[in-house]
């Protein structure tokens, strides 16, 4: 059964006055889930009519929020993150990799070359596929198994994009849980790999 989980985010209004914005760039570098918003909100006339401000009211500071659909299959193994800017598939590393182990299943395959076609579809060049683990062990371990993990997955993802493809391959070790990790099913979610992509090419 899949489940749906919107989450509906308001662009705010910028006033003239406070000129021209300019949003920062996402780069390859950047921890998940900090790409940046394509586009600056638009200039509005704090004083037009249309506004219907009360007296004495004035405009926030411009904020533009990305729309994200998120959704979950097969009890949370795949999860898909839908933004403006960019998609991400997050697999458990329980449906891709025996415990404690960077070796894919064979199952994991077909997962991977999905994803690939999906990558395909949209038509992007550039590629992040970073692995996660548990707050479970040292960190180093993690550090060394979440790089292993991601690497495994780009090589088998590698298959099916076009060679010119630019990936960037990182381990995070327990850091940018999703979940609780208190408690093993909050664990399970955090033990992941994550590919994730522009909706279009830059």
């Amino acid at each position: 059964m899949t489940t749906t989980y919107r989450r509906l985010a308001a662009l705010a209004i910028v006033s003239i006055a406070l000129g021209p914005l300019t949003m920062p760039t996402a780069h390859a570098d950047d921890p998940p889930g900090s790409a940046a918003s394509a586009e600056p909100p638009p200039a509005i006339d704090p004083t037009a009519a249309g506004l219907m401000l009360p007296d004495g009211a004035t405009l926030a500071a411009a904020k533009v929020l990305d729309i994200k659909q998120i959704v979950e299959e097969e009890g949370g193994q795949q999860r898909r993150q839908d933004t403006n800017v960019d998609v991400t598939f997050a697999l458990q590393a329980e449906v891709l990799f025996p415990k404690d182990s960077a070796k894919l299943s064979p199952a994991a395959t077909s997962r991977i070359a999905a994803i690939g076609a999906e990558v395909n579809r949209l038509g992007s060049g550039r590629v992040r596929v970073f692995g996660f683990t548990d707050n479970l062990g040292t960190y180093e371990h993690g550090l060394k198994l979440s790089k292993q993990r991601a690497l495994a997955v780009q090589q088998v993802l590698a298959r099916s994009l076009d060679p010119g493809t630019n990936f960037d391959i990182r381990g995070y070790s327990e850091d940018y849980p999703i979940a609780d990790n208190g408690s093993e099913e909050g664990r399970k979610k955090n033990r992941r790999v994550e590919i994730s992509f522009p909706r279009t090419t830059n």
